[in-house]
């Protein structure tokens, strides 16, 4: 019984002066209000670290540039319905060519990297045909196809990265 009244007898002074010692410490003087300090200017950002550095890296975009602009410059001639700089994923709406307006095709490219690489860089194309009724219905797209875009696309990007790295020497 003794024991445990010594025990809590300690704790209670332990916590007091952890108490006290809270209340009488100030950051910048021990007059007036106490006034904490950040490590970042602007106070505490949880996501600081990330930002600090993608801007670092100085990179504007989450995937290879050369890439992301070769991939919209090879399919300008297609409406896009949806582009991802950050996911790397651009998404075209169908396209009719005016020499098959029985044939559509709809693109969507993958940019999986951040180095200018032909493994960085995926296509998928689908094609729709109009079938006696008029209505659209899916069909097979050779696989030649898609490797044609891949290729473009890494074409552009290769002539692009050139243009900048002559631009500077």
């Amino acid at each position: 019984m003794a024991f445990m009244r010594k025990a809590s007898l300690v704790v209670a002074a332990v916590a007091l002066v952890a108490v006290a010692g809270c209340s009488t410490l100030k950051m910048g003087g021990s007059n007036g209000p106490a006034v904490f300090q950040t490590q970042e200017e602007g106070g505490f950002n949880p996501f600081r670290r990330k930002a600090a550095v993608a801007a670092e890296a100085g990179s504007q975009i989450g995937v290879n540039s050369y890439l992301w602009r070769a991939s919209l410059d090879t399919l300008s001639f297609i409406p896009l319905t949806s582009a991802d700089p950050w996911g790397g994923v651009i998404i075209t709406d169908w396209y009719t060519s005016p020499e098959k307006p029985d044939e559509r095709f709809k693109v969507t490219v993958y940019i999986l990297d951040t180095r200018l690489r032909a493994d960085g860089l995926n296509v998928a194309v689908f094609k729709q045909v109009k079938d006696a009724s008029g209505a659209w219905a899916d069909s097979a797209t050779a696989a030649q196809t898609e490797t044609d875009m891949e290729n473009a696309i890494l074409t552009r990007a290769r002539q692009l990265r050139l243009s900048t790295i002559n631009a500077k020497g």
